[in-house]
């Protein structure tokens, strides 16, 4: 059994519940800065082995997984510090801040032979499970062009302060879900467009980033895909549109995966339409905490293929590069809304030499 580490318990709640319940880890150590914030998990999980100093992760020679949930601005020199210590690295989603820090981090993880793994939550809820296993078994035929969208109603996010900073944007924070899909299916993106705006209501509150964007994709083999945010915006009821679905529209059929709902609909090649909703096992494996918050579930079923990937010698995908990949197509996204033009790929990566 592998041990793990946890830096961050702000988001590391849900890997806290991950890893306690997962036969395949058993968790040694956690650690945030917030002495408060440690003594709070200590006792919601009865777990009190807690430190308030990185260190003493790094310098725990028992250890062999560091999962790291702190924020964007520190994941480069945290999974740095990890890899240089022997340990293998799992990272919240968007992996990196800045693609300076890339070429060295990849250098690094290989100089090292320790797997970086990204975790990218989505992929790893069960109607996303689902949908990618009956397209990988061919049940819709090939894919033709996908469709994702996140919308969310984020208005109170407005009420706290760092949401008016001017470094927050809804395109990192939330369409980085919806983006990951369509690089899942369509991984050769070579163009993107987009258009946002700040919605009257975000004005209102005095945001300072586009709170409502659309964009276009277009793949090295000429297919396309979409995806849309909208943040501060009532939304439709959850049995007529999820908050997050991922469409995917093929040959000889088509499929939609929702979350939060465990719902996925398909025709397959046979002409047959499934909807399939999944009960209160799979709704309290998932959902553990209180208004169907964190990610508990998907972030133990991640953490589960990651240690199969470090005991059989497979990559765990997102790896680094792919993880490096999405905010390379983030940061076009970003230069698209600014410029109001479409933007290679290839130039963003060229930039850092990467």
């Amino acid at each position: 059994m592998l041990k793990i580490a946890i830096l961050g318990l702000g988001e590391g709640r849900s890997t806290m519940s991950a890893a306690l319940k997962s036969s395949k880890l058993e968790l040694v150590k956690v650690c945030d800065r917030n002495e408060d914030l440690c003594k709070q998990r200590a006792k919601e999980f009865d777990f009190h082995s807690y430190t308030t100093n990185y260190d003493d992760l790094l310098n725990d020679s028992t250890i062999d997984i560091i999962a790291i949930y702190t924020p964007d601005h520190l994941h480069a020199d945290h999974v740095k510090q990890a890899l240089l210590h022997g340990k293998h690295v799992v990272c919240t989603k968007p992996f990196i801040d800045n693609l300076a820090d890339a070429a060295a981090l990849l250098a690094l993880s290989e100089k090292t032979g320790k797997k970086v793994f990204i975790g990218q939550s989505s992929r790893f809820f069960e109607p996303a499970k689902r949908q990618r296993n009956d397209f990988e078994a061919g049940l819709i035929g090939d894919l033709i062009t996908i469709e994702a969208h996140y919308h969310a109603d984020h208005r109170w996010f407005l009420e706290k302060e760092w949401s008016l900073l001017q470094s927050f944007k809804w395109l990192y924070g939330g369409l980085s879900h919806p983006v990951d899909f369509i690089r899942w299916y369509l991984p050769n993106i070579e163009e993107v467009m987009g258009y946002g705006m700040i919605s009257s209501n975000g004005s209102v509150a005095g945001l300072k980033n586009e709170d409502t964007m659309h964009f276009i994709f277009k793949a090295t083999d000429g297919r396309i895909a979409r995806v849309s945010g909208v943040y501060t915006s009532p939304t439709q009821p959850a049995q007529r549109d999820s908050g997050m679905s991922t469409i995917l529209r093929a040959t000889e059929g088509a499929s939609q995966a929702d979350y939060h709902e465990l719902r996925y609909a398909v025709t397959t090649k046979e002409g047959e339409e499934k909807i399939i909703s999944w009960g209160d096992a799979t709704l309290k494996h998932y959902f553990r905490f209180e208004g169907q918050s964190h990610h508990a579930g998907e972030y133990q079923n991640y953490l589960e293929y990651f240690v199969d990937s470090i005991e059989q010698n497979f990559t765990a995908y997102p790896d680094m590069k792919e993880g490096i990949g999405t905010v390379a197509l983030l940061q076009a996204m970003d230069k698209s809304l600014q410029t109001g033009m479409p933007v290679k790929i290839a130039d963003v990566l060229k930039e850092y030499e990467l």
